[in-house]
């Protein structure tokens, strides 16, 4: 089980992504402040860190520097307001593995942390998830049903890969908007019912059953 060390100092991000990491399987360390950064990553008891670059104390490119100087290899995500090209490439030359800018949604992150995770002669990813006659091609983005290939929107994709991803299991309207929709959902919107409308009718209404009082599941 891989070990993430979280260095955010907003409290509300910082929950956000240690409660997606930990339902993914990783286990997960949180700290909000460079100094404690810092000396978390010089442990190396890490396999990945998610890096903010704006932390009190220490700033995210102090700790990385730091890091780097003692031969810290561990993958580094650094996870920022900052979005100029500037700060970017400083990140990068600085020995940060990879950038991503706030606001983000989780899926995506989830997707460069196992990137980063993935050891070089790991078998191939999955690139197709299946649930009985309905499949999710990954790289194309498109649905297959009985019927023919089905188009998405970005948001009907990002529902229904985690759909399918948990395919059986239910799903709360909190779970699935935190992972679509970031951290900036709004916990009393109905865009989740919504989707799932949308959904149904492009991959079949009966696919996605509602669970009255817990969300909705996919499959049996």
């Amino acid at each position: 089980m891989s070990k993430i060390l979280i260095a955010e100092d907003e409290a509300r991000i910082a929950a956000f992504i240690e409660k997606g990491l930990r339902a993914n399987g990783f286990t997960t360390t949180v700290v909000g402040d460079g100094d404690a950064a810092q000396d978390y990553l010089l442990t190396g008891d890490f396999d990945l860190v998610v890096l903010d670059l704006g932390l009190p104390g220490k700033d995210g490119f102090s700790v990385l520097r730091a890091a780097r100087a003692q031969h810290v290899t561990v993958p580094v995500i650094i996870l920022t307001a900052r979005d100029t090209v500037h700060d970017t490439v400083a990140g990068l030359e600085g020995g940060a593995d990879d950038y991503m800018t706030k606001p983000f949604r989780f899926e995506e992150l989830l997707a460069r942390v196992r990137l980063r995770l993935r050891p070089v002669d790991r078998v191939p990813e999955v690139t197709v998830l299946r649930d009985g006659e309905l499949s999710l091609d990954l790289r194309t983005r498109r649905a297959q049903v009985p019927d023919g290939t089905v188009d998405l929107t970005a948001r009907e994709f990002a529902m229904l890969e985690l759909f399918l991803r948990h395919s059986g299991q239910v799903l709360s309207r909190e779970q699935i908007l935190s992972h679509v929709w970031g951290y900036d959902f709004d916990p009393g919107s109905n865009v989740v019912d919504v989707y799932v409308r949308a959904l149904r009718r492009k991959i079949g209404a009966t696919r996605i059953t509602t669970v009255r009082g817990m969300g909705y599941r996919l499959g049996t």
